[in-house]
């Protein structure tokens, strides 16, 4: 039985909305979108589990490539990982013991790490990694609670006027197979668009600013819609982004995630 934590409450924050009900997802459901995300993230592969990206300051682990921060890093981006070891552990997997309270990273930037994960002999990598293998269908039940939890967090940042049309364009979405998987694989991809510290020049690139470009569209339409404004909303973040990121390097890949969108399947 997968039981949610109760400390996510705390963690995503939900003062003025209740979470939004989804459609019902069973075990194997969630198993081969675990799969899904996996591959759109990491190739499905087990080495891009564990990895650390050239000119980030974090560790990108699991299947959504959720962040972990070292201790004294500026925290940017929201911090996932942390949260999921809290997850897995309310839903009684065995954590080991140096993770058991939900620490800052131990490797301190990406050389470390990367030498870590090329000495086979590192106990602490090879546990992580033995962790992140066993846990794919429970990483992607964290994603959905992720989403469950993504529209009253967007509600309380948008003027109330446009609360019912976002609203409206989520719902459309999380009743169509391929909709309600776009939905999680974006809100884990870049985030729910909340957050003041994921923003460049004022403009975020999360859910929000998805749902926010999308036109209006029937069923049959709202997938494209979804699509073409998440191909919008990367490609302005990539202009908007510090010359010194280089997030060029990265939107032809975005790109062609949320086209794949369009070609929804689970095989």
């Amino acid at each position: 039985m997968i039981r949610p934590l109760f400390l996510l409450f705390a963690i995503f924050s939900l003062p003025l909305f209740a979470t939004v009900p989804l459609p019902e997802i069973s075990d194997s459901e969630a198993l081969q979108i675990g799969k899904k995300i996996w591959k759109n993230e990491c190739n499905g592969t087990i080495n891009g589990l564990t990895s650390w990206n050239q000119g980030e300051n974090f560790a990108s682990l699991g299947i959504n490539h959720f962040i972990w921060y070292p201790l004294n890093e500026k925290k940017v981006f929201d911090e996932s990982f942390p949260k999921l070891l809290l997850f897995l552990q309310e839903n009684q997997v065995f954590i080991p013991f140096w993770l058991q309270k939900s620490p800052p990273c131990p490797w301190n930037n990406q050389a470390e790490f990367l030498n870590a994960v090329k000495n086979p002999n590192d106990k602490r990598m090879l546990e992580l990694k033995g962790l992140l293998e066993k846990t794919i269908a429970l990483q992607a039940r964290f994603s959905i609670l992720r989403l469950q939890n993504a529209l009253p967090l967007m509600l309380e940042k948008v003027d109330p006027q446009i609360r019912p049309r976002i609203t409206a364009r989520f719902q459309l979405l999380a009743q169509i197979p391929a909709g309600l998987f776009a939905l999680i694989d974006y809100v884990n991809f870049k985030g729910e668009g909340v957050l003041e510290t994921e923003r460049y020049q004022n403009q975020g690139w999360g859910l929000l600013q998805v749902l926010e470009e999308m036109k209006e569209a029937e069923r049959n339409g709202a997938l494209y819609q979804f699509s073409r404004a998440a191909e919008i909303v990367l490609t302005r973040r990539v202009k908007n982004a510090p010359p010194e990121r280089k997030e060029e390097r990265w939107l032809p890949g975005w790109i062609n995630r949320v086209k794949g969108y369009l070609n929804y399947n689970l095989d």
